[in-house]
């Protein structure tokens, strides 16, 4: 009878963790019904809620910024008007969905920037070797906004149009 007690225990405990270690493993898909910028797009699902997602690990030039609009155009290209596939890794201070965008279960979007030269991999919320790898072949290659020598990274841009506001 002992044996079947620590049997259940074991049981329950590992059940009890489960939430924990799946926390935000899930996956949502959607039409692609807007794009604001290369890493940010707004996708429509099944039940009709619009759900605005952030591209994980990336970080595209910012409006104003120079290949701004590439990205844009880039993004919009591989995802407008089509079924995407999201794995969720987070939930933003902003309320979006934080993910890795799949077109046709095979194009990974995130990556597809980082390798066209059109996104930063964002190494302080990610550290993927692929995606470190992606960046840093583009930046050899010099493709894309990494063909500049000097160009400023997204988040140091938001950095200095906030010191320039206060």
């Amino acid at each position: 009878m002992q044996g079947i007690h620590k049997l259940l225990q074991k049981f329950l405990v590992f059940i009890l963790f489960l939430p924990p270690l799946f926390g935000f493993s899930q996956t949502i898909a959607g039409k692609v019904v807007r794009v604001a910028d290369g890493d940010t797009v707004t996708l429509l699902d099944s039940t009709k809620t619009q759900i605005r997602i952030r591209l994980y690990g990336i970080d595209c030039p910012e409006n104003g910024q120079d290949f701004a609009n590439v990205a844009k155009k880039f993004t919009s290209d591989l995802c407008f008007s089509n079924i995407i596939k999201v794995d969720v890794k987070d939930i933003d201070r902003y309320g979006r969905t934080v993910g890795v965008l799949w077109v046709k279960d095979t194009i990974n979007v995130n990556l597809e920037l980082l390798k066209a030269g059109l996104a930063w991999h964002y190494k302080s919320f990610d550290k993927s070797e692929e995606f470190a790898e992606a960046e840093s072949q583009a930046k050899e290659q010099k493709k894309g906004l990494l063909l500049q020598p000097n160009a400023t990274q997204p988040w140091d841009y938001r950095r200095s149009k906030k010191s320039n506001i206060q």
